[in-house]
């Protein structure tokens, strides 16, 4: 009775006169020891593995490209190359027959680049063929691209324009169709541009070399290069991202192994290669890279070409963007669940290349990456702010973070001074990417969504050149898409991360309320759709 009279042992929510955040702060209290301390601290021990086996990774391969850069002798000298000449004999007879093939959908501000890119290559008329896998829902659209083709067969370009009866496998089953046709059966080798890439006339003559004289290679891959990372803010962070990808990851793949992922452009393949792999497959949203993973495992060698740029375009909008990384998110972590086992299994390549595939190229690198920079720096950190029982080391909290973000860097020097926001911008982006893996993974409803990167050429820039009427024009209503321009999630995180903040400020002895405070503005900037090019209205 006297307990009863006390207060004692009576549950929080009974207690008179106790406010609602008291009442909270008690039962907190009552789990916090034999709940939330083991389960935070069993989540930070687990981001620590994944930190320290991605900085492995990342040293692993800057001591490589290191060595490939000093040492490494050129790919013209470790393997066979010479120029494909004219014979005065035989004629073109020396040069082998090539296909090119570019996939569309609705791609009205960049089809005449792309189609004019492929036809001024400068490899001869009567040994290519260009081949346009139109998928367009839109007829004005579809009208235009066939248009195109045929000014350009006018000039006596060996160009095709093929439709389909409906996209059944996307872009994999164009391109798998695209091979059916009678008129590429003398093709040796396949060239697939997506519809904003542009390559160099002298294309065909650098690349098939390395083809045409070592059998054993089945894809030569160009890097890409970037015509507007000056657009805004958002290009600038994916060419920091990808620059890396193609300088580091591509190479050192190459250099190692032979074996890196097709980026699905911008590659040469033998044809051969790709009916031995079994063709193209379009059970994943990264048909690309399920045909290279199936082709590395039947023994055929991949070279990259980093002297070789081909010119293309970044999303400039934060919807194009997230469905961008949506696909190359998932598509990896989904293709992994399905292969996992046959890499295993297969008996043509040696146990350190499986090894490397399993654990280097898919397990780090498509899927640790994504969920260590999500769970650790924007959930579980955070919260160990509120329990300060759990220690984090500052070794995995600031140290190994920084070095892995210094040697990302490597890849684009001229944009260190973005760095810092780099990394605040590449967390909040962790979200979509960890959330599009675990979809992967789980092989759940969105796995297989495609959405094609919305590509704007140079809409915007025409649009901002066009001379100002004299006239005054009719005011326009403002309009906001709150659809596209209001991202609720990363506000939620926002309010989250404030509340952290402010408790780290208050009451905390970490002191990690600056880095929580800018974090929470980068997740704020993204939010209210402060990012990213707004394309104008037509």
């Amino acid at each position: 009775m006297a307990d009863i009279i006390s207060g004692e042992n009576k549950s929080p929510e009974l207690i008179p006169g106790t406010t609602a955040m008291t009442q909270f702060g008690m039962l907190l209290e009552l789990v916090k020891a034999p709940l939330i301390v083991p389960v935070l601290q069993f989540a930070v021990y687990v981001c620590l593995v994944m930190t320290v086996m991605l900085f492995v990774e990342r040293v692993y391969m800057g001591v490589v490209i290191v060595l490939v850069r000093l040492f490494w002798k050129k790919p013209e000298e470790r393997y066979k190359w010479q120029p494909i000449q004219k014979d005065m004999e035989t004629g073109n007879l020396l040069f082998p027959n090539v296909l090119i093939q570019i996939p569309m959908f609705n791609e009205k501000e960049v089809y005449k680049i792309s189609i004019g890119a492929a036809c001024s290559l400068s490899w001869p008329t009567d040994r290519l063929v260009i081949q346009v896998l139109d998928d367009s829902t839109d007829h004005s659209i579809k009208e235009m691209i066939e248009k195109e083709c045929q000014r350009w067969a006018s000039k006596g370009v060996n160009i095709r324009y093929q439709i389909r009866e409906n996209r059944a496998g996307y872009k994999a089953g164009a391109l798998k169709e695209g091979l059916t046709h009678d008129y590429v059966k003398d093709c040796k080798y396949v060239t697939i541009f997506d519809a904003d890439f542009r390559p160099e006339p002298d294309f065909l003559q650098r690349a098939i070399p390395f083809l045409e004289f070592n059998p054993k290679i089945a894809l030569v891959q160009a890097r890409w290069r970037f015509v507007n990372s000056n657009e805004c803010l958002l290009t600038r962070m994916q060419e920091m991202s990808l620059d890396y990808h193609f300088t580091v990851e591509q190479e050192v793949g190459s250099a190692t192994h032979a074996f890196f992922g097709f980026n699905g452009t911008s590659g040469v393949w033998r044809i051969a290669a790709i009916n031995e792999a079994g063709g193209w497959k379009d059970r994943t949203t990264v048909e690309d890279m399920d045909l290279a993973v199936r082709a590395g495992l039947q023994g055929w060698k991949f070279l990259y070409l980093g002297d070789l740029q081909v010119k293309s375009e970044l999303p400039s909008t934060f919807k194009a963007f997230c469905y961008q990384q949506h696909r190359w998110s998932c598509g990896p972590a989904n293709l992994f669940r399905k292969m996992v086992l046959e890499i295993i299994r297969t008996k043509k390549v040696t146990v350190w290349k499986k090894v490397y595939v399993i654990y280097s190229f898919f397990l780090v690198r498509k899927i640790i990456a994504h969920m260590v920079t999500f769970f650790f720096f924007c959930v579980v950190l955070p919260l160990t702010i509120l329990v300060p029982e759990v220690e984090v080391p500052p070794w995995g909290a600031i140290c190994i973070p920084c070095m892995i973000t210094i040697l990302n860097s490597v890849g684009t020097p001229r944009s260190l001074h973005l760095l810092f926001y780099w990394i605040l911008f590449e967390n909040v982006m962790s979200f979509h990417r960890t959330k599009a893996t675990i979809i992967g993974l789980l092989d759940a409803k969105r796995s297989n969504e495609w959405v094609v990167t919305e590509k704007l050429g140079d809409s915007i820039k025409n649009k901002k050149s066009k001379p100002k009427p004299t006239s005054t024009p009719t005011p326009k209503k403002f309009k906001i898409n709150f659809g596209d321009r209001i991202h609720l999630t990363e506000l939620g995180f926002a309010v989250f991360l404030s509340f952290i903040g402010c408790y780290d400020l208050m009451y905390g002895r970490r002191r990690y309320f600056v880095y929580i405070f800018l974090q929470v503005i980068t997740f704020l900037i993204v939010g209210v759709g402060y990012v990213g090019t707004v394309v104008p209205s037509s």
